[in-house]
């Protein structure tokens, strides 16, 4: 606002310039600590992140040496049962000879050695045949014998095998879902870091808008004191989210977001309920222009400041209201006294639009 003729207001006019500007300039150091610390926390996310992909990177290459385990051994496993198939075979199509033999050795042996002795025309040839028939019944026996070694071999073999390629997918499963947190933990990671790349840029622009406000605010200092005119500062609002005084001294008792009014018409709350004694001074949060001071349904008095760029705080249940529309206003400058509520005890509705939306008045104000 303009600055008043006198002195005495003039003087008002420069105490509360160099007010605002000590509080601009405590939240560009705040901000300025608070990049600092993002710095360092985006430091120590850089090494994790390069650490958790060198293990994501291992991860995945073992996930691959166990799918090659995987199929060798599954190979190993086809390889084994083909060849027991062929054996099989083998030992279905010699049946036939291996019939034919027992069934002469069945004729010639110890029931027709009468027979084949008769049959001989002498001792020396039914030696021979006696000693030829033998071998050959220890010959059947011996291949008999050894086709069986072999077939439970083979078997044994391939059971084997399949407990190491249960063991092998097991062990696949276990380094898939090591890779799968080993990914999970790089995206979170990349994740966060993008969120605080965003913060510090954001900390950025507010402390490049803060300490511009500020240069302003100390050229106003200067034009005061030099009993000059000046036209009022604008103080951006975002750059003091979580650092805005209370308006009031108080406990909250009703909740952003939670229902509103009686039951069955209850609506969701865009700002804050205060507990507070009757009578207590209400302040602004942030300088701006009072745009409302006046009755309103459901609110009692309601006092409404503008902070420029679509911002607003909005101060209900008021007994009384000490500003009027148009007048500028400070941080901490009263702008009524704590009423009561419509159905309730004495306290503040105390609401901030951002953009022109209600947002959370709790996350804007400094934590107590």
């Amino acid at each position: 606002m303009l600055a008043a003729a006198g002195p005495a207001a003039q003087t008002t006019d420069l105490s509360r310039a160099e007010t605002e500007a000590r509080r601009v300039s405590a939240r560009v150091v705040a901000l300025q600590r608070e990049a600092d610390r993002l710095a360092g926390e985006a430091r120590t996310l850089l090494g994790d992140l390069r650490r958790l992909e060198i293990e994501r990177d291992l991860q995945i290459e073992r996930v691959g040496e166990a799918q090659a385990a995987v199929a060798e051994a599954q190979a190993d496993v086809q390889q084994i049962t083909e060849r027991l198939a062929t054996l099989e075979a083998q030992r279905v199509s010699q049946l036939p000879d291996l019939k034919a033999q027992l069934v002469d050795i069945y004729k010639h042996g110890r029931p027709g050695s009468a027979r084949l002795l008769f049959g001989a025309t002498g001792l020396r040839e039914l030696g021979r045949a006696l000693r030829a028939s033998a071998a050959l019944v220890r010959i059947n026996e011996q291949r008999i014998a050894e086709h069986q070694r072999t077939l439970e071999a083979l078997r044994g073999e391939r059971a084997a095998r399949d407990v190491t390629v249960r063991e092998l997918q097991a062990l696949e499963a276990d380094t898939r879902r090591a890779r799968a947190a080993a990914e999970r933990a790089v995206a979170a990671r990349t994740a966060l870091s993008a969120q605080i790349d965003a913060r510090r840029d954001l900390n950025a622009q507010f402390a490049g808008e803060l300490q511009v406000a500020y240069e302003r605010l100390q050229q106003q200092v200067a034009d005061l004191a030099a009993g000059q005119q000046v036209q009022p500062v604008a103080v951006p609002l975002a750059p003091f989210r979580g650092a805005l005084d209370w308006p009031v001294a108080g406990r909250v008792v009703g909740r952003f977001g939670q229902p509103s009014g009686p039951a069955g018409a209850a609506t969701a709350r865009n700002g804050i309920e205060v507990a507070a004694v009757e009578g207590t001074p209400v302040l602004a949060v942030h300088p701006g222009t009072v745009s409302y001071a006046d009755a309103f349904t459901g609110f009692g008095n309601l006092v409404i400041v503008d902070h420029g760029d679509k911002n607003y705080s909005l101060y209900g249940y008021l007994a009384s209201a000490s500003v009027e529309v148009g007048d500028a206003v400070d941080s901490g400058a009263e702008l009524g006294r704590v009423g009561s509520a419509p159905a309730g005890p004495p306290g503040l509705y105390f609401e901030i639009r951002i953009d022109g939306r209600s947002v959370d008045p709790v996350q804007w104000l400094r934590s107590r």
